[in-house]
This record gives structure tokens, sequence and C-alpha cells, in this order.
């Protein structure tokens, strides 16, 4: 009896974490836990027995995704042309937005636990290396910053919620047009310096939308 439990335990969580990243990419991480558990055929009692909170569901069904990006931030890394490194890394981190509206919330929002703390406080230093070696390089502007790079992907990210249903790739476009700002030969002075790490992390803590649906999963 014991064993058919466990085996139904490990198939509801496993259908749990299935209908979350189905959920989460298309609605984004705060869709009702009343709806998850609807989803996945379950009782909203089951869904808290393997998930406390729902920011430890965050952390179970993006594990992928942050483990993505991180291997994007490797590759960034080892790329000899830093330009390349940080444009190829800002298009892969943009595109994995693009399919995964949960990865997004997670990447510019405090929602998860370990797992996605982890996954900001490994990204952002890499982004911050790869500011200064283009920069070194001479191929980046000397007064971009890493923080800018933040205000970049909300820009993008803007662009790819509110096109996705009529023309999903027009974000490449304007990627490609905010990229060729920040190469060094075309600089203009800037009139408004960037924000400090402070000021972007009060800005990220506002939210997107309007309406935020509560942990409790309540409509």
């Amino acid at each position: 009896m014991a064993t058919l439990e466990r085996a139904d335990a490990r198939r509801n969580r496993a259908r749990l974490i299935d209908t979350t990243a189905v959920l989460f990419a298309e609605s984004g991480i705060d869709v009702s836990v009343r709806e998850i558990a609807r989803e996945a055929r379950v009782g909203v009692a089951t869904l808290y027995r393997h998930f406390p909170t729902r920011d430890d569901l965050v952390d179970a069904v993006l594990q992928a995704a942050f483990d993505e990006l991180t291997a994007a931030g490797a590759r960034a890394l080892a790329a000899e042309d830093s330009w390349a490194g940080l444009t190829g890394l800002v298009e892969e981190t943009l595109s994995l937005h693009a399919r995964n509206r949960g990865l997004r919330d997670a990447f510019d929002t405090r929602r998860g636990r370990e797992r996605a703390a982890a996954m900001r406080a490994d990204i952002w230093p890499v982004f911050a290396e790869l500011v200064e070696r283009a920069q070194a390089q001479g191929a980046l502007r000397r007064d971009f910053t890493a923080e800018d790079v933040w205000l970049l992907f909300w820009a993008a990210d803007a662009v790819i919620e509110r096109t996705a249903a009529v023309a999903p790739d027009l974000w490449r476009r304007q990627l490609t047009l905010m990229l060729d700002g920040l190469r060094a030969p075309a600089t203009s002075p800037l009139p408004h310096p960037s924000l400090s790490r402070p000021q972007l992390e009060q800005v990220g803590r506002r939210p997107r939308r309007s309406s935020q649906r509560s942990v409790s999963g309540s409509d």
C-alpha cells in the first residue's frame, strides 16, 4: 500500500511540474495555484504538500531554464570577442524570455527561493564582466554600465509582451537597433547617468502588471 501511495505521489508531483511549466511559460509565475491544481487534476492541498509555497514551485519548475541561462553565460565568458559574447548572451537571454514568461518573471523579480536566487546572483557578474571586457576591447561605449543591461532587457521584454501574438520575432529587430547604439564608434553624450545598483533594485521591485495574484492562489 505504501509503495502505491509513493508512486501516486510521484505521479502527482510530475504532473504538477509539467502542468505548471506550460502555464508559467504562457502566463508567467503569478498564475493562480487553483488554476495549476485544476489543470493538473489534483487538489490544492496536494499541490501544497509537494510545494509548500509558490516560490518552491518556481524553483522546481524553472530549474531547466535556469540551467540553460547559466550555460549561456559560460559560453559568453568563453568567447574571445567580448562584444560577441555580451550581445550573444543578451540575445540568448531574451530568446529564453520570449519562450518562457515564467523565466522572465523570475529573472527580474525576487520570486523563487534558492535556485532562482542563485541564478540571479550568478548571472549578474557575468554581464558585468562582459561589459568591462567589451569596453576594454574598444567595442562598447565607455558610459554603458552593467545596470544598463537590465534596462535593455526591460525595454525588449515590453516589445516581446506587446507583439507576441502579432509578430513574435519583432524583438530581434528592436534588439539590433538598441545594440547598434551601444557600439563605441556610434556614441553621443548621454543626458542622464546610469541607475545605481540600489536604484535598479528599487525599480525592479515594482510590479510590472497592475494586479498581482496572491501566493495563496485566490482569484
